[in-house]
């Protein structure tokens, strides 16, 4: 009707081409008008209409979808030379030196996956782990520049695009929440993906995210020679597609652009760490094919870690989960690609003095792509300064609980000893557990208020909360209640390695716990081995090997394993849990060390046993692989020794299946 067709049009020059034609308040009286007729002739709503856009019940969950096509990672080329090795592979295997390139900003934002039938949008789905992603069609309806229904569709198009949130309307939305009393957001990536993953489809909408669509996936009526053509397709029936994507002929041309992008990142108003290339004909895209997960015909090139100076102003301590004193930097604020720093980690107090840190030092902050901001190293002008401040040194007292901090002897860590009384390690405690047994719903901010509120004192009466004293809560409604309750009951099904690693034992990460449930099987043969029959654990010394028999004796976490016991968590290795016997890692045994790119290092152990590998805390001669990734420690000079072939992350998913 003619009607929609005049709010899709406005919709368009507003949301799309940021050149509207007529008055917000116009616009909303065109909409209303629609929703009344709407509302007086039921048959003429339809799943396109602009009315539609907000709209829908908050979900219980959401629903898994199948990729009509994977949705594949991209290698990585981090300078000129591995651009041109890469262009020098598709010459060699194509046989052809006539090859025109396109480069595409790469949007640091939620990859998303949008399907039309014969022009009306249907589904829209996250990335996942490429082959399945999660249903999140409400949410993507509210996003105006995203069309609810084109012209001449044909009878099946997927549209792949990035979701982000504008860094003016980031700050914004920042300061808005600040002044509301709400945690702010860690970077305009995380908040679109977490506007985007939340069940009410009203607080996306309030959000003014925006898609760069930047490929066509699965098509059924239409076809396309090159990447660039399909791209114009898009943009002439609405979709929102960058207009400096470029053609070029060949490496050299390439290489100008990347650079001419990074110069200018700085000046938009989106983040991107880099710049996809892409073979422009679509034929030979797929004649190319794919090498594990990535593309032969597209590459990414990364931008360098962004860096810049400011002021450390002071290194402050937190209390971990385990006692130790944790030093973060607090600094002068600083625009670090696209986010404003104000805190950065120091990590532990080896890494501090090595680095030679200290109050009042002007200092180089690192910050690549989600891993969180860093203190490199103090300026030489700080290390000429006569007046420097004296070296920072651990608190004398917990700033958590006041109790006087001790350092064994040769320990690394000043600890505070007040283990079951200390506010700080009970708190850090709570937060480890519900990332260890993934209990969606229950952030940072909940498990402070109901410590705060005596709801809870640990991890154990997490299973006591219910609906009903939940709703006692001021701003704590029935139905975020109703999922968290929910939520923490469906993490009694999760396997016996996350149990143990939940309990929060100082030395016992995501891989030893893996180790040691399929080692021992059960929590009470655990508690029952001795140090020697400990240490036959891959990647368990004799020192891990006696704090894990110590800790398991005290009184205290005997009671924690009962508690959780009686309220039905699993104490023992399911069938579920076994290691696969079958794999292209069969006998291959990995380390990792340092942080990836995009894998956790959980996500990574996981893909490694599931491919039938084993993981390991440790080096040693039987080590095959080390997957390293940014800040390693000593892990990297130790396999350099030992001769350890080392691999990162882009070669690690080539020897996925």
């Amino acid at each position: 009707m003619e009607l929609r067709r005049q709010l899709e049009y406005h919709g368009h020059r507003y949301y799309v081409l940021d050149d509207p034609e007529i008055s917000d308040a116009d616009y909303d009286a065109l909409l209303n008008e629609l929703r009344d007729i709407e509302a007086a002739y039921p048959g003429l709503l339809t799943p396109g209409s602009p009315t539609q856009r907000v709209g829908g019940k908050p979900l219980d969950k959401f629903e898994p979808v199948k990729h009509l096509q994977p949705m594949l990672s991209l290698a990585n080329a981090r300078n000129p030379d591995e651009l041109r090795a890469w262009e020098a592979r598709v010459r060699r295997l194509s046989g052809r030196e006539d090859i025109e390139y396109v480069t595409e900003p790469k949007i640091d934002g939620l990859a998303i996956s949008l399907v039309y039938e014969n022009g009306v949008f249907v589904r829209g789905a996250t990335r996942g782990d490429g082959e399945t992603g999660e249903d999140v069609t409400q949410n993507l309806k509210t996003i105006k520049s995203i069309p609810l229904r084109i012209n001449d569709g044909p009878a099946l198009l997927e549209v792949r695009g990035e979701i982000y949130l504008p860094l003016e309307a980031f700050a914004r939305l920042n300061e808005q929440r600040a002044a509301a009393g709400e945690p702010t957001f860690a970077n305009p990536r995380n908040s679109a993906a977490g506007s985007i993953r939340q069940l009410d489809p009203a607080l996306a909408a309030a959000r003014p995210l925006q898609m760069w669509s930047y490929s066509v996936g699965a098509v059924d009526g239409i076809s396309f020679e090159r990447q660039y053509d399909s791209l114009q397709w898009l943009r002439e029936r609405g979709f929102r597609v960058n207009r400096d994507i470029a053609v070029h002929s060949g490496t050299e041309d390439v290489i100008a652009a990347c650079r001419a992008w990074e110069e200018r990142r700085e000046q938009l108003d989106y983040d991107i760490d880099g710049v996809v290339v892409k073979v422009n004909d679509l034929a030979l895209q797929r004649e190319l094919g794919v090498v594990g997960r990535e593309p032969r015909g597209a590459i990414a090139w990364k931008f360098p870690p962004t860096t810049a100076t400011t002021t450390l102003t002071k290194v402050a301590w937190n209390v971990g989960r385990t006692g130790h004193m944790i030093p973060f930097a607090i600094l002068e604020p600083v625009q670090v690609s696209g986010v404003t720093v104000k805190l950065a980690t120091l990590h532990n107090e080896e890494d501090l003095h090595k680095k030679d840190l200290r109050d009042g030092d002007e200092v180089i902050v690192l910050r690549a792509g989600d891993v969180i901001p860093q203190v490199l190293a103090p300026t030489s002008k700080a290390q000429r300064n006569p007046d420097r401040a004296p070296p920072a040194e651990p608190p004398a007292e917990c700033p958590a609980c006041g109790t006087p901090t001790v350092k064994p002897e040769n320990g690394v860590w000043t600890i505070c000893p007040n283990r079951a009384g200390c506010p700080g390690q009970v708190l850090q405690h709570v937060k480890h557990f519900v990332g260890a047994m993934d209990i969606d719903g229950l952030g940072e901010q909940n498990v402070i208020r109901f410590l705060h509120e005596g709801l809870i004192e640990d991890v154990a009466d997490l299973y006591d909360l219910t609906v009903e004293r939940l709703t006692e809560l001021d701003r704590f409604g029935e139905t975020s209640a109703s999922n968290l309750v929910r939520n923490i009951a469906a993490s009694k099904e999760q396997p016996f390695f996350r149990v143990l690693y939940g309990l929060g034992i100082a030395g016992i990460g995501w891989v030893n716990a893996r180790a040691l449930a399929e080692q021992f099987g059960s929590i009470d043969a655990l508690a029952e081995a001795t140090v020697d029959q400990i240490v036959e654990t891959p990647g368990i010394g004799e020192v891990l090997a006696a704090q894990i028999v110590e800790t398991l004796a005290d009184e205290r976490t005997q009671e924690l394993i009962s508690r959780l016991r009686a309220r039905g968590l699993r104490m023992e290795l399911s069938v579920e849990e076994a290691v696969p016997v079958e794999g292209p890692l069969v006998g291959k045994t990995f380390v990792i060390t340092g942080t990836l790119p995009n894998l956790s290092r959980e996500e990574a152990a996981s893909r490694i046993e599931e491919a039938g590998g084993k993981v390991t805390g440790s080096l040693s001669k039987n080590t095959d692989y080390l997957l390293l990734g940014a800040e390693p420690g000593s892990k990297l000079a130790k396999a350099q020794k030992l001769g350890t072939e080392i691999i990162d992350e882009d070669a690690f998913l080539a020897l996925l299946p």
